[in-house]
């Protein structure tokens, strides 16, 4: 038959320092449930089984993310956030249980008149009870990798027949363009009027001979 785990317990206006007072409790074998109003233990100490079902005063906030506890070879402690701040006049709802397995941690006492934050619980070494935790199986996801960047358009090939080009002076090939234009404007010119010339004789020729009188 199991035993009853001995309880000790501290307590600030807004949380409860409650530890099970058994020394190198089994971490393998050890039962934990937490309830806004109740916690239950059961492990194995020095051999020996134990187990406690302690019912609180008060609600306190087994979902609260600073509701942590841990297992140490001096006993298994556990610090509780309450739902709501104030002082509680006992841990139990339960007087006779209270008498007789619920001692005061005087270590950790501190009267309500006398609190600040230089006499606030020592969490060292304790894990998160409350709040939900990573689902099993679930690993993160990556993040996504930046899209790479577009690499940029090629240049333009040149235009077929316009090899040869290369590296002439655009200023000199205009004026030469200029040139080929006057050129070919004057001899325009000169066709014109050597066109009017011919056309001119042509007229004469074809007149008859003037007759004597």
């Amino acid at each position: 038959m199991a035993l009853t785990a001995p309880v000790k317990w501290a307590q600030r206006k807004g949380s409860i320092f409650l530890t099970i007072d058994l020394p190198d409790v089994d971490e393998k074998t050890a039962k934990i449930e937490l309830e806004d109003k109740k916690l239950t233990f059961k492990g194995t100490s020095e051999d020996k089984d134990y187990h406690v079902e302690i019912e609180f005063l008060h609600e306190i906030d087994s979902k609260a993310e600073d509701t942590k506890y841990s297992i140490k070879p001096r006993g298994v402690s556990f610090f509780l956030v309450k739902k709501e701040e104030g002082s509680w006049s006992r841990l139990l709802e339960n007087k006779q249980l209270q008498r007789t397995n619920v001692k005061v941690d005087f270590n950790k006492w501190v009267d309500s008149d006398e609190e600040d934050e230089t006499n606030n619980f020592n969490l060292d070494g304790m894990q998160g009870l409350g709040g939900m935790g990573g689902m099993p199986g679930m690993p993160g996801m990556g993040g996504m990798g930046g899209m790479g960047g577009m690499g940029g358009m090629g240049g333009m090939g040149g235009m077929p027949g316009m090899e040869g080009m290369g590296g002439m002076d655009m200023a000199a090939m205009m004026e030469q363009m200029k040139n080929l234009k006057g050129n070919l404007g004057e001899a325009a010119e000169g066709d014109d009027a050597g066109a009017g010339d011919d056309e001119a004789d042509s007229d004469d020729d074809d007149l008859p001979d003037l007759e004597e009188a």
